[in-house]
Formats: structure tokens, sequence, C-alpha cells
């Protein structure tokens, strides 16, 4: 029997639910996962199953938690790798995390997260390519200090979660990126558990599928 339960949105579109599923998985929690398609907003069988009706949501051997980042710090007390070993370091990678789960909203509004299409050289407004020229100086920083292939070295950490969402965007909307950020999502996106989450939110059913993410103009 599973020791708790991980609520989440369908995997094609919940950005949110990526950051709350990935650290889960990296420290091995035991939980089942349920999937609650969205609606574009809050729906009555989301705000039944979690606390402030949002997903996603972790229960597990009696913690409630019903943030992403907070779901990521929980698992990071059991498994500390997901952090960096280094006190500096790892007071870096919770800065770089933290800027990514509250900001760039014009790259959220103008990007949203479509697991399933391609929209090259759309939606590239004044403030989403602000917010991915911020992106891209901080992953810089990160590479060069760090060496690759992820922002802190070799391990795949909590800062790489909070943005594989960010990669999924720019794989779909496809930027004008430098090889150096290109090299990054690549890395990424072939980790096993965001393979995963790919093939998972592909195998979605249709009905799923939400027109105002599928038919953009």
């Amino acid at each position: 029997m599973a020791e708790g339960r991980l609520v989440i949105g369908n995997r094609r579109y919940s950005s949110w639910s990526l950051r709350g599923w990935l650290p889960v998985q990296l420290a091995g929690l035991d939980v089942d996962v349920e999937v609650i398609p969205l609606a574009g907003g809050a729906t009555p069988a989301i705000k039944a199953a979690t606390p402030a009706g949002f997903v996603p949501y972790l229960e597990h051997r009696g913690a409630r938690i019903w943030e992403s980042l907070a779901i990521a710090e929980y698992c990071a007390e059991i498994a500390p790798k997901l952090w960096p070993a280094d006190r500096v370091v790892r007071a870096h990678a919770r800065s770089v995390a933290s800027e990514m789960h509250a900001g760039y909203r014009e790259l959220r509004m103008a990007m949203p997260m479509n697991l399933g299409r391609s929209f090259p050289g759309l939606r590239r407004t004044e403030g989403a390519l602000a917010d991915i020229a911020r992106i891209e100086a901080l992953w810089a920083e990160c590479l060069d200090a760090q060496g690759g292939p992820f922002l802190f070295g070799a391990d795949f950490t909590i800062a790489d979660a909070m943005f594989a969402p960010v990669c999924a965007r720019f794989l779909t909307w496809q930027p004008e990126l430098t090889a150096r950020s290109r090299a990054y999502i690549d890395a990424v996106r072939a980790h096993p558990l965001v393979d995963r989450w790919y093939r998972d939110a592909l195998a979605e059913p249709d009905a799923w599928k939400l027109e105002k993410y599928e038919e953009i103009v």
C-alpha cells in the first residue's frame, strides 16, 4: 500500500504539477498519483481534492503539502541530495528556484505550457522576451559556475525541477536562444523523469484537451 498520494493536473498543461511531481519522484516517495483534468482554472473536482483548490497537492506519512516549492522542500528533507551539498551553492540554488517560483509572469501568460503542440515564432511579446533574457542570463551564470549539464552540476536538483516547465515552454514556442541555453534544455528534456512525464502527457485522453491552449492565434 502506498504511503500517500500526489494530486496533479493533466500533464499536458500543468506546469506547477510538473514542478511538484519531479521532486516527489527524485526523492523516491511511495505515493499514488491522482490526475484531475484542468479546465482553465480551479474545478469542483480539484477544490474537493485539495485544501487550497490548486494542484499539486501531496499527502505523505501524515504531512499535507499544497504548494510546489513547499513540496520540493519537504522532499529535500527526505532526500537532501535534491539541493547542492555546499552551503553557499545551496543558497544560490534556493534563490534561483525562488526567483522562478515568484517571477516571469509575462512569459507564463504569453507562452503557456502545452507538451503536444509547436508554435514557433508566436507570442513574442516585449514582456515575455524580457523574461527570457533574464532566464538565459541566470542559466548562464549557473552553468558557468557549476559546469553543467544541469544548473548546479551533474545532478538534477530542485532548481532544475522548477525550470523544467520553462524548458518545455521554450520547446513549444521556440524563441531565439543561445546555444548554451539550448544545450541545457536538451539535457532537461532527456532526463528520464522528464521524458516519462512527456510520454504520459501525450497518452492522455483527447477529451482533456482545452481549446484555449490548442488553438493559438
